[in-house]
């Protein structure tokens, strides 16, 4: 997959903002991400702490995943960007 870049987003939610984050997640950010040029795949994530984590895949520079509304996070979300490695 010469080329690619995985970007990796993670969010976690204040106690009873998880399943208002899944959905934004789900239903709006994602959705936007897809139609970006550029974008291969993207998956999503849960884990019994509040957190959401976002895969997606790209051909080139990622799509800035949206801030999430703030009434849902403590924190800033984080993001790395990783290559695949030939091996």
């Amino acid at each position: 997959m010469s080329g690619v870049i995985v970007r990796m987003w993670e969010a976690r939610a204040y106690r009873d903002g998880f399943a208002e984050l899944l959905d934004w997640v789900c239903e709006d950010a994602v959705p936007g991400l897809e139609s970006a040029p550029g974008h291969l795949d993207t998956e999503v994530f849960s884990a019994a702490d509040r957190r959401v984590v976002v895969i997606s895949r790209w051909r080139g520079e990622p799509a800035v995943m949206p801030e999430p509304p703030g009434h849902l996070v403590p924190r800033d979300p984080h993001a790395w960007d990783f290559t695949p490695v030939d091996r």
